[in-house]
């Protein structure tokens, strides 16, 4: 048996000085003091964010009122006055916010420094139960309360958001468009889509068990029949008798002459221009046009008046990413079946034409 022979050079082992860490221990410890250096990063950055969360709630507090989850913020005039004209927003599309919308109108109820309100309007609509649910409300306000509407209407107040601006009764000079609105788009609209040649391609077929032919009625795997579009067609017709009772209450010149309304009442937008020379508002103006027409119909010293603009309290996540986040935005089976009921709209929109000229397939 030969002798094993070690090449000359280099240890097999590395010499180690005593009392020196081996070198996977080195790599631990630099490991582990770096994750303490994140941690108290970390630390600083989430305490800064707490802070600067912190300092927006002392500044929205220190320069607005809270109450009932509404924030009342100073607009103009006479920062605490006894008496106030309130600024109500409505903006987007009406399809919720009746609550949010029904706790500001009872503040107003109760308050009995609020001596006038101004509505903000710039909307293109939306649900029609929504529409006629604020308009009734608002009507309410002013009946029981005594005090003046004015209507302020913003880049577009359309179809729904008409509706509402009714609400300021038939009072002289209370409709105020600026001059780049759009409004009219008086009519109303059943979405409706037909993807039974899509489904068809996919080899889905609808089997469902109903009590009767016309529960199922404007179903989206069938082309209407007939008979379902008379229904609808009724549908519509009454919501729109409806709009234009509506528009007669807040227009007292189409109570005189209904064949103007009627001529008018086609779907079609007005510039402000277009809308004044029809009769459809009173006023080409800005918000603080409206203000001030608002504090006139008070009677009160425009000194002696304080204008409130009424907001949604905003969440941490509206101060932290500047933006209105919807809690349980997330399409759920509730959120689902709701899109696919049938709903009358009074909805300035291009979409449902648009949607129903795709070709099949796309």
């Amino acid at each position: 048996m030969s002798d094993v022979h070690i090449p000359l050079g280099e240890p097999m082992y590395p010499a180690q000085v005593v009392g020196e860490p081996t070198p996977g221990w080195r790599r631990s410890g630099r490991s582990v003091w770096g994750v303490i250096g994140w941690l108290f990063l970390l630390v600083i950055l989430f305490g800064s964010l707490l802070l600067n969360v912190g300092l927006w709630v002392l500044l929205l507090v220190r320069t607005a009122e809270l109450e009932e989850g509404i924030v009342k913020r100073h607009f103009s005039h006479t920062k605490g006055a006894a008496n106030q004209v309130v600024i109500l927003t409505i903006e987007g599309a009406l399809v919720g916010g009746e609550n949010f919308f029904k706790k500001q109108i009872d503040m107003l109820r109760k308050d009995e420094r609020v001596k006038a309100v101004v509505l903000r309007i710039d909307s293109p609509g939306g649900l029609v139960s929504v529409a006629d649910f604020m308009f009734h409300q608002l009507r309410q306000l002013a009946q029981e309360r005594k005090i003046p509407i004015v209507a302020s209407m913003g880049g577009m107040a359309a179809s729904g958001g008409y509706y509402v601006s009714m609400a300021v009764g038939d009072q002289a000079d209370v409709l105020f468009a600026e001059p780049t609105t759009f409004t009219g788009s008086i009519g109303v609209i059943i979405p409706h889509y037909d993807l039974s040649q899509l489904l068809e391609r996919w080899g889905i077929k609808e089997n469902s068990i109903a009590s009767h032919p016309l529960k199922n009625m404007g179903s989206i795997t069938r082309p209407m029949t007939e008979q379902e579009r008379q229904i609808f067609q009724s549908l519509v017709d009454d919501a729109f008798r409806r709009f234009k009772e509506v528009i007669k209450q807040g227009r007292p010149k189409f109570r005189a002459n209904p064949e103007a309304l009627d001529k008018l009442a086609t779907g079609q937008l007005f510039t402000a221009q277009q809308a004044l020379e029809n009769g459809l508002i009173d006023k080409i103006g800005y918000l603080e046009d409206a203000v001030q027409r608002a504090i006139e119909l008070t009677g009160l010293d425009p000194e002696e008046v304080e204008v409130l603009r009424y907001d949604r309290q905003p969440t941490l996540a509206n101060l932290l990413l500047g933006t209105d986040v919807a809690a349980g935005s997330g399409l759920d089976l509730a959120a689902l079946l709701d899109a696919t009921a049938p709903k009358a709209y009074y909805l300035c929109t291009r979409l449902p034409p648009l949607a129903s000229s795709y070709p099949t397939g796309r």
